[in-house]
């Protein structure tokens, strides 16, 4: 997995780096630009053109830098005889869906060996039909989440 977070800068995992956090949220759906429902028969139309939203132009701040997600490297393991992560016993049963995201982080960016190994997420299935996730800063609880729904195929109850 490969993971560009363009609104989190790769600054934020260097020491005393702080991840941008927004002080106000766009209101794309206010009165203004809300899409008015009409009847049309006897079915309620509502128009989402993309005239609306484009009137109201937001500065979105996109990192020169961002961070970037990998999976982490397993290691070998002689006595099981195959390639392990160490998910320090929250995760139990072995699933191609398990895995660890850590910073993709160039040399020029001087971001410690120590920092560049952290788990900055993790996922693994615990039991039949369950997963547990574990995220850090600079990831929310959202973007965290929403990283693992992508590694889903479209058919969730396959495996």
């Amino acid at each position: 997995m490969h993971c560009v977070m363009h609104f989190i800068p790769v600054s934020s995992i260097q020491e005393g780096g702080t991840a941008p956090t927004p002080t106000s949220f766009p209101h794309f759906f206010d009165e203004k630009h809300s899409p008015s429902p009409t009847l049309k028969g006897k079915e309620l139309v509502t128009d989402f053109s993309s005239r609306s939203l484009a009137e109201s132009p937001v500065s979105v701040p996109v990192s020169k830098d961002p961070l970037i997600l990998k999976n982490k490297a397993p290691r070998w393991h002689e006595q099981l005889q195959c390639w392990c992560l160490n998910f320090k016993g929250r995760v139990t049963v072995a699933s191609v869906k398990n895995f660890q995201l850590v910073a993709a982080v160039d040399p020029s960016h001087n971001v410690s060996a120590a920092e560049q190994e952290k788990v900055i997420l993790q996922f693994g299935k615990i039991g039949k039909d369950i997963f547990t996730m574990d995220y850090r800063y600079p990831l929310s609880a959202f973007q965290a989440f929403a990283i693992c729904l992508s590694s889903f195929d479209t058919k969730p109850a396959c495996e």
